[in-house]
């Protein structure tokens, strides 16, 4: 591997078994607007541009969010028990602020739609998706990103996104295209958002630190700047690369991946820089 950098797309998955569209109250919507639609294609022109890995998600997130701890769970939307007895792992601790407002672990409702299902989801279907789907993806990605850290000294997951156009913002010429996240400076070290930010200024790229978007779940499990492991969530205006319905793939795609390419580069010289005076430090100990 060229770079000490991982990409993983986890919300650009768009397959969906026969039952799980027969029970969406509007498929066609329901996806379109939970899908981080055709960034992966983004992601595999990167990938190619720079030979960092890449680790896509099938699974659509309406299906499961792999954003979310296992445990973010609106318990009104599941038919069974609202904890897992049988076994120890994962334990089921509850509801948070994201399950509440109908984006947890199984999305439940969209903003001015409401409901995205038909009938509850069976405990037993959650827990397979649980079992299959997130316990595999985040136990890969932290496998991954701890021989890359190993091989180089540290390793950087830049968690890669979409988002709907942004508004303009006081202050602001225009709104950004871009926003990086890294939970406020806890999940990377802050030369690496620095780069990324002067690079993206220099591509005339607007671009934003944090707001509205800071990073989530993958970011809180699996980045520790301190063990060499650093994470990064990269959103990506939907309007950037899509057609103007933010549908389908547009010829604008190409030349975004190869300004992205540049920045991710920078970032893994900026990675293996980390890396180099870890080990030194740790040698010199």
């Amino acid at each position: 591997m060229p770079l000490p950098v991982l990409i993983a797309v986890p919300h650009a998955g768009r397959v969906y078994p026969s039952e799980t569209l027969a029970e969406m109250r509007d498929a066609d919507l329901s996806q379109l607007r939970l899908e981080d639609r055709h960034v992966d294609l983004l992601g595999v022109e990167i990938a190619k541009a720079t030979g960092t890995g890449l680790m896509v998600a099938h699974a659509p997130r309406a299906m499961l969010d792999l954003n979310r701890s296992h445990d973010d769970v609106d318990w009104e939307m599941v038919d069974g028990a609202g904890r897992r007895l049988s076994k120890p792992q994962p334990v089921l601790t509850g509801t948070n602020r994201r399950a509440r407002s109908g984006l947890g672990l199984v999305p439940r409702r969209l903003p001015g739609f409401g409901e995205i299902w038909r009938s509850k989801l069976p405990r037993e279907e959650l827990d397979r998706r649980i079992d299959r789907i997130h316990r595999p993806y985040h136990e890969y990605l932290g496998r991954e990103l701890e021989r890359i850290r190993n091989a180089w000294g540290a390793a950087l997951l830049i968690d890669l996104h979409s988002m709907p156009p942004l508004r303009k913002q006081h202050g602001q010429n225009e709104p950004p295209r871009i926003v990086l996240g890294d939970r406020f400076g806890s999940s990377c070290d802050g030369s690496l958002i620095s780069r990324a930010v002067g690079y993206l200024k220099q591509h005339a790229c607007p671009v934003a630190h944090n707001r509205p978007y800071s990073g989530g779940y993958v970011l809180d499990r699996h980045a520790s700047p301190r063990r060499g492991l650093h994470a990064m969530q990269v959103e990506v205006c939907r309007a950037a690369y899509l057609d103007d319905r933010l549908a389908e793939p547009s010829d604008r795609l190409r030349g975004l991946a190869q300004m992205l390419a540049g920045m991710v580069r920078e970032l893994g010289a900026e990675t293996a820089r980390l890396g180099a005076a870890g080990q030194m430090a740790q040698a010199a100990e």
